[in-house]
Parts: structure tokens; C-alpha cells; sequence
């Protein structure tokens, strides 16, 4: 049974807990990655700190590492917080762990060859198998293997299983401008904090999104696939376990429409012709204008462009 707090000023505290220790384990993780293998003042610096620099939309010179730090301080912030039955627990780290692990594979060894769903699956249906195909097939075994834990009802599995990978292939797929995957995660996951049982899964999400947020909106760090499919799958660990059936099946709905519809339609297009997504879209980044033109490091030309 899980761990419900009986009050409400005991699920505020149990809220406030969980959150203060997915930043304070999020915040720690990045700086010690940073100290070890983040961007140094020589760009062209060698070996692993190289190997998680990127580009971002206005060519400037990022680090990817706030992806495992925000994984590592989801899954640390999972097993530290109070208000968590041990199925729980399991099902968050297995979830977060198992994105974030596979979402880092594809940050560092994937290709712009194949984008999306449909291009993965149509090069896997012809015989090729691409670093994505992998992340797809990875995720979708690792949130399954959560929703086995929170309910061992067959359909329940199957429906939480796929709730959970969709939720952590859906949140990537507004990471294409600073902060904006995060954003959507805080805003997605904040209803949830009240809920007895998915606030408690939730809270250390949001606080370790909350604690990043901004290295990403200052634009030296970006969440990248580690970082965003783990904060997405958490989201979905937080619905499987506080949703009805009913529920969960028409938010499922809700996640496969707009997967599909990224397809076709262009979110960022979206978001810039809609005043009110737009502000909040652009609150806390720095104005497309202000960026001054910067010729790319020699070390990054080469490399793969991402947000």
C-alpha cells in the first residue's frame, strides 16, 4: 500500500521534501559532472568532456550534462523522499533510470539520419538499426518494466507501459528551444504535486527540473534525451500510479495524438504564431536579437546541432 500522508500539511511537507531533494541532489550531480567533464575555456578541449558538448539553435557551445544530472537527481531524489511505498520507489527509479540511460546512449552516439518515430521504425523495418530505434525499444522495455511494479493487472500494465514510454518520447520533443522541455514537465507534473500518492513520485522531478532550470534558460546547458525522457517517463510513473483507468487511457490518447502530430505539424511554429505560449515559451531566455553572431568552435562543426 502506498505510504499516503494522512494531512495536509504532512503532504505539504512530504511535497516540499521531495522537491528540495531532487534539486539539491539534481544541482549536486551537475556540478560535480561539470568540475569533471564540463566545457573548460579551451574549446577544443579532448576526450569525454568534448564528447557532451553541442550546438544549440543559435550555434552557441553547450554542455549536455544537465541531462544525467537531472536523471541521477530524479532516481536519488526517488529513493531519499518521504511518502513512498517501496513499489513506488522501484517503479520511479526503473522509469527515470532506464529514459535517462537509454536518452544519454542515443545524446552521444546518435545521428541526424533518422528523426522522429517514423523514421527510426521505417529504418528499422529496413534493417537498419539506429541509435534512436534503440532509445525507442529501451525506454519502452524500461517503462514497462515500471508499470509491472505499480500494477500487475494486464491491462493496467499494458496501458501504464505505454503511458510511460509515450509520456518520455513526447516531452523530448519540445526540447528544441532553451528551458521549454522543462518548462512544459514543471507545468505538466505541478497539478500532480497535491495528489496524495503521484505527488510524492512527481516532487523530486520538479525539483531537480526546477533546480537546472536555469544552466538551461541561460543557454550553457541544454536536457538533451537523458534529461528530458527521464523527466517525461517520471511524469508517466506519477499518472500510472494517481490516475483511474479512465483517465490514464484518455491522457494515453492525448500523448499519442500529439506524437503523432509532431509528424506534421511543427511545434515551434506553433508555439511562435500563439501570444500566450510564445511569452512563456520565451520567459527567462535571452531575446533572439541579443545573440551575437559567433563563429562555432572547430571542435563542434562536425557536430550534431540539437535544441
Amino acid at each position: 500500500m502506498p505510504l499516503i500522508p494522512s494531512t495536509r500539511a504532512a503532504r505539504l511537507i512530504t511535497a516540499v521534501a521531495g522537491v528540495a531533494l531532487g534539486a539539491v541532489a539534481a544541482r549536486g550531480t551537475y556540478a560535480t559532472l561539470t568540475s569533471a567533464w564540463g566545457p573548460g575555456p579551451d574549446s577544443k578541449t579532448p576526450g569525454p568532456a568534448a564528447r557532451w558538448n553541442r550546438t544549440n539553435f543559435r550555434g552557441d557551445r553547450v554542455t549536455l550534462l544537465e541531462g544525467p544530472a537531472l536523471a541521477v537527481g530524479v532516481c536519488a531524489g526517488a529513493v531519499l523522499a518521504p511518502g513512498l511505498s517501496p513499489r513506488l520507489r522501484t517503479a520511479t527509479v526503473v522509469a527515470g533510470g532506464g529514459a535517462g540511460a537509454f536518452g544519454a546512449y542515443d545524446d552521444l552516439s546518435g545521428s541526424a539520419g533518422a528523426r522522429g518515430f517514423k523514421g527510426h521504425l521505417g529504418a528499422l523495418a529496413r534493417g537498419e538499426v539506429t541509435t534512436g530505434a534503440v532509445k525507442i525499444l529501451g525506454i519502452g522495455a524500461s517503462g514497462l518494466a515500471a508499470a509491472l511494479v505499480v500494477n500487475r493487472n494486464p491491462v493496467d500494465v499494458v496501458v501504464n507501459g505505454a503511458l510511460i514510454a509515450g509520456s518520455a518520447n513526447l516531452l523530448n520533443l519540445f526540447d528544441l528551444r532553451p528551458g521549454r522541455a522543462a518548462k512544459v514537465g514543471m507545468l505538466a507534473g505541478l497539478p500532480a504535486l497535491a495528489h496524495p500518492v503521484a505527488g510524492p513520485v512527481v516532487a523530486p522531478a520538479l525539483g531537480a527540473a526546477a533546480a537546472l532550470l536555469p544552466e538551461d534558460l541561460g543557454e550553457r546547458a541544454m536536457l538533451g534525451d537523458a534529461g528530458a525522457n527521464a523527466l517525461g517517463a517520471v511524469l508517466g510513473v506519477s499518472a500510472a500510479a494517481g490516475l483511474s483507468r479512465r483517465a490514464r487511457l484518455g491522457l494515453l490518447a492525448g500523448v499519442v495524438g500529439l506524437t503523432a502530430a509532431s509528424e506534421f505539424v511543427s511545434f515551434t511554429k506553433v508555439i511562435a504564431s500563439t501570444p500566450p505560449l510564445r511569452h512563456l515559451d520565451e520567459l527567462g531566455r535571452r531575446p533572439v536579437q541579443a545573440a551575437a553572431h559567433r563563429p562555432l568552435p572547430a571542435d563542434l562543426l562536425a557536430a550534431p546541432s540539437a535544441e
